[in-house]
This record gives C-alpha cells, structure tokens and sequence, in this order.
C-alpha cells in the first residue's frame, strides 16, 4: 500500500495535503473506517481526496452517512460508495433514494454495536456477543448463545483497510488528540484500520503533546494531514422561534 511513513525524516508522519496522503493508499473494493459523529469530527478534506481519487465500490464503516451536498454524501453523490455499514443515516436523501433503489447495500448496526465492532477488531477481538438487537431484524442470521439465561447475539469486529479520521491536535508522530463530540467514533477507527491516516486542526513537533492527553497514541496513525481550516457545518440547525 506504499510507503507508511511521512516524507520527513525519521519517525516525521506529516504530509503535504491530503491528496498525497492517500497517495498508494486507496483502491476499488476496499474497506474504510471513517470517524465522525454527524458533521462533528468528520475528515473533511481526506474525504473530498477520496472523492477525487476516483475510486469505486466502496464500502464504508462510519456512525452515518453525511448529508447531500458534504461528508459522505459527497461519496454517495458520485456512486463511489457500494455499501454503508451504519447506525444512523436520517439526514441524508440521496443515500434513502439509493437505499430504496435497491443501488446501496446497507448493514445497520446499532450506535453502540458499531463502535464496539471497530473497538474489537482494533484490539485484535473477531467477535464478541451482545444483548442489542435480540428479538430484531438486527439478529436475523447472527449466531445466537445464552449466557446466564439471557440471549446474545454474536457480532464481527470490523477491521478495515483503511481509516481516515479527524484530531484536533496531531504531533508529528501521529499521537492524536480529540476535542468533545469528535471523540465518539474517532478513536475506535483509528485503532481498526490497517493504515490509519489523520487529519488535524493543529500539528505540533512531537514531544510537544502531555502524554496523559493523548487519545490515540501515533503506533496506529501512518500519516497526518494539517487542515488549519476546517470547514464546520451543522446536520441539522434548530432554532426557537420567538
């Protein structure tokens, strides 16, 4: 998949812009984790990248799905995307025109299952058993087990060829750092992807970031990207009317 380090020297993790970060990395038919909760958090710019890469087929691990003219949808837009694995995907009518059209595969996973799922296959956990989704369209073909009299269902930890996700704060060597709502999926993805590459808001030279605040520490990011400045949009704006 290409060279894994920067094109500093030594342990430097940061390169140019996204497009060269993704460089050698991306390809049709792969599997990506992409962070991000909503809007909040999400890799802008390594996205677009993806979009002009052109690569197809996608499938993507992520909480939703963006909305139609940003995010993910970006990707749904241009028919890049070949499967969703989501646990919310309300916001986005393109990505419902598909799903109804039968042109998208989509595997729902409740919020909590689906960031559990990245979580185990970061730590090397094929699969766990879990009571969310007994008694659902959820458990429809999944192995079921009793434990204590109680059934679980058996879900697969995802363990993606790729992920790309959002800091706040990067050093150099990749260890990341991220701030309130962006910390919901974020950290679970960067652990699952075989090649992580990190887009942040601030980089600083290693050394420089309190380890007691690292997130994710820089062994399972490969490249970093600065993105000064982010471009921050809200899925949805509700306003009280006087």
């Amino acid at each position: 998949m290409g060279s894994m380090s920067g094109p500093g020297a030594g342990l430097n993790k940061l390169w140019p812009n996204a497009k060269s970060a993704l460089d050698g990395l991306v390809r049709d038919d792969m599997l990506l984790a992409i962070g991000g909760f909503g809007l909040c958090g999400i890799p802008e710019l390594l996205i677009l990248s993806l979009r002009d890469s052109g690569v197809r087929g996608l499938t993507i691990a992520s909480n939703n799905a963006g909305v139609d003219d940003w995010g993910l949808g970006l990707l749904l837009a241009t028919r890049q995307v070949k499967k969703m694995i989501s646990s919310y995907v309300g916001e986005n009518g393109e990505f419902e025109r598909q799903f109804l059209a039968g042109e998208l595969e989509v595997e729902f996973s409740p919020q909590g299952t689906l960031a559990e799922r990245m979580r185990a296959g970061g730590a090397g956990i094929p699969g766990f058993y879990t009571r969310t989704g007994v008694g659902t369209v959820i458990a429809e073909g999944k192995e079921h087990k009793d434990f204590d009299g109680v059934t679980h269902i058996l879900e697969h930890g995802i363990r993606a060829d790729l992920a790309l996700v959002k800091a706040w704060k990067a050093d150099t060597h990749g260890n990341l750092i991220y701030r309130r709502t962006a910390r919901n999926f974020n950290p679970q993805a960067a652990t699952c992807g075989r090649v992580t590459v990190a887009e942040a808001e601030i980089v600083v030279p290693a050394g420089e970031l309190d380890p007691d605040e690292i997130h994710t520490p820089g062994i399972f990011v490969q490249r970093v990207v600065h993105n000064p400045h982010p471009e921050k949009r809200i899925e949805r704006r509700t306003i009280r009317e006087d």
